[in-house]
């Protein structure tokens, strides 16, 4: 099966952010936070959905 070059290319960059802070998840959802208060994009939330049972 032929590798998806931009997947590889994702995956290689997940790598290198994750060893950047030691595997440590709390430090890269630090980060990721920090990098979401700079980001100039507007930030959207959704209430959560109910689940009906039925």
């Amino acid at each position: 099966m032929r590798q998806d070059e931009i997947v590889a290319e994702i995956r290689r960059r997940r790598e290198a952010h994750a060893a950047k802070y030691n595997y440590n998840l709390d430090a890269i959802y630090k980060a990721f936070k920090e990098a979401e208060g700079r980001s100039k994009h507007p930030k959207v939330s959704f209430p959560p959905k109910r689940i009906v049972s039925g």
